[in-house]
């Protein structure tokens, strides 16, 4: 069985939303506008790249990633790795050509199915909405958290505000650094 990893820049209270700068929201760049850049706090975005064998996204991540990633070098090793992009609207029509091979699954029935597959750990950027029906459904085994000493207050969340029963997560790695961000591994305990 797969491991699927969500990887993830988060403020303090939660917020995922336009990390990078994405149009649309408020406080959009906040990972780069009022915390300094240390290169060890972002290690684990190449340890991530190295470590997964396939992407998992959903589609407005995809179509926002599919229009730069697959020219940064910052991204390369994700170039050729496979990808799987959860929608119920997308066509093979609308995928790119240069960022390697994808499929579309429709469901969360098609997520599980690909984790009972063989080969490595399949990773999950972005795609807050995704997210939380993966962590819904019980379907995620790891979170990758880099967590921002900001509070954005507004904003889409990695979490949804699902009435559920309790899910344990035990901490199986976690560094802080001298800007404030602190990384934290998870592992799900199913």
């Amino acid at each position: 069985m797969r491991t699927l990893i969500t990887t993830a820049f988060i403020s303090l209270d939660g917020v995922v939303e336009a990390p990078g700068g994405e149009p649309g929201y408020r406080n959009s760049g906040w990972t780069f506008k009022d915390v300094e850049f240390l290169p060890e706090a972002f290690a684990i975005k190449g340890e991530e790249q190295k470590e997964a064998t396939a992407m998992l996204l959903g589609r407005t991540s995809y179509e926002a990633f599919s229009q730069v990633w697959p020219e940064m070098a910052d991204f390369a090793d994700y170039k050729e790795m496979p990808k799987y992009v959860v929608s119920t609207t997308l066509t093979d029509d609308d995928l790119v050509t240069n960022w390697g091979a994808t499929t579309i699954l429709r469901s969360l029935d098609e997520v599980a199915a690909l984790k009972e597959t063989e080969g490595g750990p399949i990773i999950v950027h972005g795609s807050a909405t995704l997210n939380q029906a993966l962590s819904d459904a019980g379907l995620i085994d790891r979170y990758h958290l880099l967590v921002f000493p900001l509070l954005l207050g507004a904003g889409k969340r990695l979490f949804s505000a699902t009435d559920k029963d309790a899910q344990k997560l035990r901490l199986v790695a976690h560094e802080a650094y001298a800007n404030g961000l602190q990384k934290q591994i998870f592992d799900v305990v199913h």
